[in-house]
């Protein structure tokens, strides 16, 4: 999701509107600054549209934050802006006096063993993008003519994916699941999801409430392997409290102790029918424990692999430092490194790790840090900067229409336009120039 903030700071004084975000951890308010977001596609929101899971909508909420802050008469959005493409981030220095890189990670970690290129193997971003309706997945099309779908890894995104396959279509009728998906489930023949994890179940990725959410979901029943489970009780002793309430119970379908070694190809050689295991055991106790070869494998049937072990930045101009072994734009607290102005926040800044909340409170800190130099004159305002005045001449000249909030919101009113009449909170548009047409109807 191409997203940077850029701020313009000018000397005349409008109200700033404080939104509810857990506020006494926001930066105190300037009422000198000027905010443009510029945004890939026409829509805002990135993550909490593209991301969070359908049937957890309460989670979507912060998008009512966000429409607070974007109605500010200080803020504006623009949208079908290709940063990076469209425009230079050194373009974008030029026109602002700070510049903020928050494009989160789009990229999608290799398994890098044989076969992940056939038929039927999904990264967990493409496929959360295909239900949640991203433009760039619209053309995905999941066969689910299958019983077993295998998914490698057990964090949040894995158990969000698995509890989509095997929620109850009813659940999923409720919820902002785009119609394409709801069709593919509703034909599905899958029946058993596994998820498999190198460790154990001690250190497992997912959460509490996630992991909670796939023991109690409707009609499906454990399918684990008690060897997994060795030693657990006592080793539970050493586990502070949160890991104890997370080992209470296990969802089905989850096989610890497993890593990929190759994908198993059918019959005719391009579709997948299979995944070969190396089994591993523990050494060590607690949280520390390794999972370290046995020297065994074990080849588990399935017509669907998906590979939902981490994202990676990219790098996105190459005035940016990046750093490709870590897939993070190189910098110190947010600071992007050997270049005045520029700053960088969530995934960009530390990697693909965390929740929403985490990702909100890391960019309170690269806010503070953008204040923090506004005071101590490294962001020097007296310097006269033009910003989107002089960008949004540039986009114009080279053919580029920029999509508004306000224009945003009507492409909003017929999502939920089209979601009353299916009886869902919306049906989002799948196609960027329908988005366009609508935008600028």
């Amino acid at each position: 999701m191409s997203t940077s903030y850029s701020f313009e700071f000018q000397q005349y004084g409008k109200l700033t509107i404080v939104h509810s975000v857990n506020a006494c951890n926001l930066p105190q308010a300037r009422h000198d600054i000027v905010v443009d977001i510029y945004e890939r596609l026409p829509v805002p929101f990135g993550l909490v549209r593209f991301g969070v899971a359908p049937d957890h909508p309460e989670v979507k909420n912060v998008i009512n934050t966000f429409t607070q802050t974007a109605h500010s008469e200080r803020f504006y959005f623009h949208g079908n802006v290709n940063v990076g493409m469209d425009i230079s981030v050194e373009e974008l220095k030029e026109a602002y006096h700070a510049v903020v890189l928050s494009y989160g990670a789009e990229g999608n970690r290799s398994l890098a063993v044989s076969g992940e290129d056939l038929i039927g193997v999904f990264s967990a971003r493409d496929f959360v993008g295909w239900y949640n309706g991203h433009p760039s997945n619209k053309e995905l099309h999941p066969d689910l003519n299958c019983e077993t779908v295998v998914i490698l890894g057990q964090g949040n995104v894995a158990l969000d994916i698995a509890r989509v396959l095997l929620s109850p279509l009813d659940m999923l009728k409720k919820t902002d699941i785009t119609q394409r998906a709801l069709q593919t489930l509703a034909a599905s023949r899958v029946r058993r999801v596994l998820m498999v994890g190198r460790r154990g179940p001690l250190q497992i990725a997912g959460t509490i409430k996630e992991v909670r959410e796939m023991i109690n979901l409707p009609g499906t029943k454990a399918d684990l392997l008690p060897v997994d489970y060795d030693g657990i009780a006592e080793a539970l002793n050493d586990l502070p409290r949160p890991r104890k309430r997370l080992t209470d119970k296990q969802a089905m379908g989850i096989r610890f102790l497993r890593s990929p070694v190759k994908v198993l190809p059918g019959a005719d050689g391009k579709r997948v029918a299979g995944i070969r295991l190396a089994v591993k055991k523990l050494e060590g106790s607690g949280e520390g424990a390794q999972a370290i070869p046995t020297g065994h494998t074990e080849d588990l049937e399935c017509g669907m692999v998906i590979c939902s072990i981490g994202y990676k930045s990219l790098p996105i101009d190459p005035a940016v430092p990046f750093d490709p072994r870590r897939a993070i734009v190189q910098n110190n607290l947010g600071r992007v490194q050997g270049t005045a102005g520029l700053y960088c926040s969530g995934w960009l800044k530390r990697g693909p790790t965390g929740v929403i909340a985490t990702t909100m409170n890391d960019s309170f800190d690269t806010a503070r840090i953008i204040l923090n130099d506004l005071e101590a004159g490294t962001l020097d305002m007296s310097i006269h900067k033009p910003g989107a005045q002089d960008i949004t001449a540039l986009l114009k000249a080279r053919g580029v229409r920029e999509v508004s909030f306000s224009e945003w919101e009507k492409i909003n009113s017929e999502e939920v336009r089209r979601g009353e009449a299916l009886g869902k909170p919306r049906e989002k548009l799948l196609d960027v120039e329908e988005m366009l047409a609508v935008a600028w109807s």
